[in-house]
């Protein structure tokens, strides 16, 4: 791996880490320093919190997340050798899932968790980054944050209709 290689490959990995981890240290680029990150938060939401609309004809918490799976996913798929697996993909299928139960969210936010480490190794132990790869896995980031974000934001339109259905990862307080 040449240097400018792995220059790239910790750079991304940090930040990857950033998004679905919060910030490692006192290092955060993507985030605030001491944010829980994508999956920490949403594990500080209950099934009824990521079933709900922000607002008529707006899409869930429940929604965003399983797109992300079913993205992370396919990356995944790509990653591990398959030649094409976007060929088929039904994106639109990805949106479906609106609403959850608790066993159906729980189980939403594994196969994030999953795929989303699956990824994150797959980024960290990369020796050869080619134009593909390196635009696959520098989207994943950039798509990864668009989510979150907007995850954040229905969040805030929740807290300000008085919605409270989080709970909080052992230790830490509610954040949403």
């Amino acid at each position: 791996m040449t240097t400018t290689d792995s220059i790239f490959q910790r750079a991304l990995s940090n930040m990857l880490t950033e998004i679905f981890d919060g910030p490692p240290g006192q290092e955060a680029f993507v985030l605030n320093s001491g944010d829980p990150g994508l999956l920490r938060q949403i594990d500080a939401l209950d099934a009824a919190a990521a079933s709900k609309r922000p607002m008529p004809g707006k899409t869930t918490i429940a929604a965003h997340a399983d797109h992300l799976l079913f993205g992370l996913a396919i990356l995944n798929r790509w990653a591990a050798g398959e030649a094409n697996p976007w060929a088929g993909a039904d994106w639109n299928a990805s949106w479906q899932r609106t609403t959850v139960t608790d066993e159906q969210w729980k189980t939403l936010r594994d196969g994030l968790r999953r795929e989303a480490e699956q990824w994150r190794k797959m980024v960290a132990t990369r020796t050869n980054w080619d134009d593909m790869a390196a635009a696959a896995a520098l989207s994943t980031a950039a798509h990864t944050a668009y989510h979150f974000g907007a995850i954040r934001q229905i969040l805030a339109g929740l807290s300000r209709k008085g919605d409270r259905h989080c709970r909080a990862p052992a230790g830490d307080a509610p954040s949403c």
